[in-house]
């Protein structure tokens, strides 16, 4: 007996789909014919019914549909989509159509179509498998705010396994309540309570679209909502400004950090500074291409490859133009200027010839990719690498000069240079040292820059200048000095873009900074050196 009953449940089960299939594919063939109609309420018929009728292609005809790629031939009154990528198919059947009939007209739809595709796509992957769709099925309907998405949206609450996808769900049926002239005043106060916590512009919206018949109390709670969202968001955009501000700020100090070193301790003004910057860019774009041809799978190893490479080349580089240029021009810092504004040109120009005039591409490794929230501020990975590297060789420059025997003499040198050569010191070797540093931190900096600027031959000239500002500002040769007015600049700069904009916000800078070396002409953080004794 209970096999006969299980036999008789099976045989009902089946029964029941062989029915729904041929109605769920009466129900789009149906929809189908209506869009050939070209009426805007057939058309809106036609929406309703194909997200109800459950067939596999209802998600890509109405996709297409929002994206004008639906089309109908007048002459046999037959529904094709067309693909991004050009292939067109037949919508009763979704096969690819090998050559497409002559006269094909789209679909038409308006705003109001808009929304209600918008809210049937929403409802078709709210029960996706993949996780990614249900939560933009989520936000579609939390910005759509349709009442007639409430209860597929309920549904799909309630079997929702993931809490951030919940939480997403939660939110838009929050949004939906609000909007909604059926909702209970407890439903609307609940609401308000979560979307204040989403504290961003969607909950600000959906705080303002609450519906006219709601109390008194609601009324006042979502308007307190909209308050506090919008003071945190002040809040949060003065902090993102911070941020963005020691982002650039630690780009200016690994840009200025090798000059802070080569002008305060020998006092050349060089001009080519920029183009060992540059010049580091190129190395790493050497490595990369090298792993790119012989090691594809180790690419990640790439910048940590070209980090001591770019300081060899570029400090290499750096004291063949001490040794063969500058020495002969100490004390003449209008010709030092002038030579060294020569060599930049002459770099710029062996780079072009060697690479080409236009950009290089130089990737970004896993580790670097990407962005995370950290308390509603977007902070992207390559930044924070960078302004942890950044701090890094400073406190090994720092060391470096503290505890080595160079860094005692470049002390020394700056300190008093007549004094330190009657001591024995070899002055001229500590300067081509120097230079060498200044050029190989330099080129470091070019590893860095690589990740966040273009890589040309003309990448250098858009940060000499700031270099020089670093250097000016913080005090000659002051290390110190550099690092609080880099940061300082940094932060400056993101704060006057958004009233001034980038150019005009430089601008005022600029002129800040001449007023303040007017009044003090030593920078932030005075060094005595060979400066004060001439």
């Amino acid at each position: 007996m209970s096999r006969l009953k299980s036999f008789c449940a099976l045989c009902l089960c089946l029964l029941a789909l062989a029915l729904h299939a041929p109605a769920a594919q009466a129900d789009a063939a149906s929809a189908l014919a209506r869009f050939a109609e070209d009426s805007f309420p057939e058309t809106a018929k036609a929406i309703e019914e194909l997200g109800a009728s459950g067939d596999a292609r209802a998600q890509i005809i109405l996709e297409s549909l929002a994206a004008a790629r639906l089309f109908v031939d007048p002459a046999s009154r037959a529904v094709y989509w067309r693909t991004a990528s050009g292939v067109l198919h037949e919508a009763a059947s979704g096969a690819p159509v090998a050559t497409p009939p002559a006269g094909l007209q789209p679909v038409r739809i308006n705003n109001r179509l808009r929304t209600a595709i918008q809210n049937e796509l929403g409802a078709l992957t709210l029960m996706a498998p993949d996780p990614a769709r249900r939560r933009a099925a989520a936000e579609s309907l939390f910005k759509a705010r349709d009442p007639a998405a409430l209860a597929p949206l309920e549904n799909a609450l309630k079997a929702e396994k993931d809490p951030a996808i919940a939480r997403a769900f939660a939110q838009a049926r929050a949004a939906i309540l609000l909007a909604s002239a059926g909702a209970s005043n407890e439903q609307r106060i609940d609401s308000i309570a979560l979307l204040r916590a989403r504290a961003d512009m969607g909950a600000i919206a959906a705080l303002r679209s609450l519906h006219e018949s709601a109390s008194a109390d609601a009324k006042g709670l979502a308007g307190d909502a909209v308050a506090a969202i919008e003071g945190r968001l002040r809040l949060m955009s003065h902090v993102q400004n911070v941020w963005y501000g020691l982002s650039l700020g630690s780009v200016l100090l690994l840009a200025a950090i090798g000059l802070a070193i080569t002008f305060g301790v020998m006092g050349v003004i060089n001009m080519a500074h920029g183009e060992m910057v540059m010049l580091g860019t190129y190395v790493t774009f050497l490595v990369q291409e090298a792993f790119r041809a012989h090691a594809p799978a180790w690419f990640d190893l790439s910048l940590p490859v070209a980090l001591p490479l770019a300081f060899l080349a570029t400090g290499l580089v750096g004291i063949a133009i001490e040794r063969g240029v500058i020495r002969f021009l100490y004390g003449r810092p209008l010709e030092t200027l002038l030579a060294t504004w020569g060599v930049s040109l002459i770099l710029q120009q062996a780079v072009r010839t060697a690479f080409g005039p236009t950009n290089r591409e130089v990737g970004a490794p896993s580790y670097m990719s990407g962005a995370f929230d950290l308390f509603g501020l977007s902070v992207t990975w390559g930044r924070l690498w960078i302004i942890v590297f950044t701090l890094v060789v400073f406190g090994a420059l720092l060391l470096a000069l503290k505890r080595t025997s160079l860094g005692l003499h470049m002390r020394a040198v700056t300190q008093n240079r007549r004094m330190a050569a009657s001591m024995g010191i070899r002055t001229p070797w500590v300067d081509a040292m120097t230079f060498g540093l200044g050029s190989g931190l330099a080129g470091i900096a070019g590893v860095a820059l690589s990740q966040i600027d273009n890589v040309s031959p003309n990448l250098g000239q858009s940060y000499i200048i700031d270099s020089f500002m670093v250097v000016v500002f913080g005090g000659v040769g002051n290390l110190w000095g550099a690092l609080v007015s880099a940061f300082a600049l940094g932060v400056a700069n993101k704060f006057l873009e958004p009233l001034a904009g980038a150019v005009l916000a430089k601008i005022f800078i600029l002129v800040l900074l001449i007023l303040f070396i007017q009044k003090r002409p030593r920078g932030l953080f005075a060094l005595k050196g060979r400066a004060v004794e001439a």
